[in-house]
């Protein structure tokens, strides 16, 4: 089975590339610019095409939340119109596609975990954007799975504990919002998920599975107490440690509005595909393991 992962450097990419290599018959391959360029049309089917992927997983995207305030239209160009040229190629090949969306399709004003049957609502024109990626993807290819994911983090890329882990080592404290709820999911397990969803795609063009679905870890917290995790979770393993002090989002404005409420229920993904992510808290510990072990060996190599 051969992947093509749209994004190379994202954490959802390099997540995949790195389990693939420890799957037999799996191989994963990562493309990006300048071969690929979602904000570039005419870019996309020929990259993908040239690929001969089984299956394509669209996880490239534009996600500079505050900074597409001011960008609207590189943001709709790559969410949305680029995402569907992916979904397109795909579709062009006889493939199925696996695309990846967000929380921020919805404007987190719900009570409870969010089904996907709840209506959408983006806050933001990131949001937007990625809303009307999802549009796209479904209208370019009947063969899709349409991911919405939350509060990604990895031992890649940029993200929330990479940035508290960073912050600890330079600070006593840290403040960090209390009032923003979600589900703290690792791209490691967002990478064995695709890999499992796309075992069962495989050469089965009467897969009934498509639409949409949630996925995200297992176990809800807050900013804070995610922080708080990470940073005790550091200590453990001799990485740095910082008190974490709540603070309100409202002391903490972003040109770009926040869902409240990015919980998510993975329930039907779990159901359709017999996979439920771990506990967030197990899988926080595995990232936060490397990335220590990792800064380890460089301080001593």
């Amino acid at each position: 089975m051969r992947l093509v992962v749209t994004g190379r450097d994202g954490q959802v990419a390099a997540s995949l590339v790195e389990a693939g290599q420890a799957r037999a018959g799996v191989e994963v391959i990562a493309i990006g610019r300048p071969e690929l360029d979602l904000a570039k049309p005419d870019t996309v089917i020929d990259a993908i095409v040239a690929a001969k992927p089984d299956i394509v997983v669209s996880a490239a995207a534009y996600t500079a939340v505050d900074q597409a305030e001011d960008e609207p239209d590189l943001a709709f160009a790559v969410n949305a119109v680029g995402a569907g040229k992916v979904a397109e190629a795909a579709a062009r090949l006889g493939v199925p596609v696996i695309h990846l969306s967000t929380d921020y399709v919805f404007d987190g004003s719900a009570p409870g975990a969010y089904v996907e049957t709840d209506a959408t609502a983006p806050a933001s024109v990131y949001g937007a954007s990625k809303l009307a990626g999802e549009q796209a993807v479904a209208a370019a290819n009947p063969r899709h799975l349409i991911l919405r994911t939350a509060w990604v983090y990895s031992p890649f890329g940029k993200n929330f504990v990479k940035t508290m882990l960073r912050l600890a080592a330079d600070r006593d404290e840290i403040a960090v919002v209390a009032d923003q709820w979600g589900n703290p999911t690792s791209a490691l397990d967002i990478a064995d998920a695709i890999l499992h969803a796309a075992a069962m795609m495989h050469g089965n063009k009467s897969f009934a599975a498509s639409g949409t679905y949630h996925l995200a870890g297992t176990g809800e917290a807050n900013w804070s107490g995610f922080a708080r995790h990470i940073l005790d979770t550091s200590r453990v393993f001799g990485g740095p440690w910082a008190r974490v002090r709540d603070i309100a989002t409202m002391d903490y404005p972003t040109k770009a509005r926040r869902p409240a409420n990015s919980r998510l229920s993975s329930a039907k993904f779990a159901a359709a595909f017999g996979w439920t992510a771990p506990d967030w808290r197990q899988s926080t510990e595995t990232v936060v393991r490397r990335l220590v072990d990792d800064t380890k060996q460089v301080l001593t190599a």
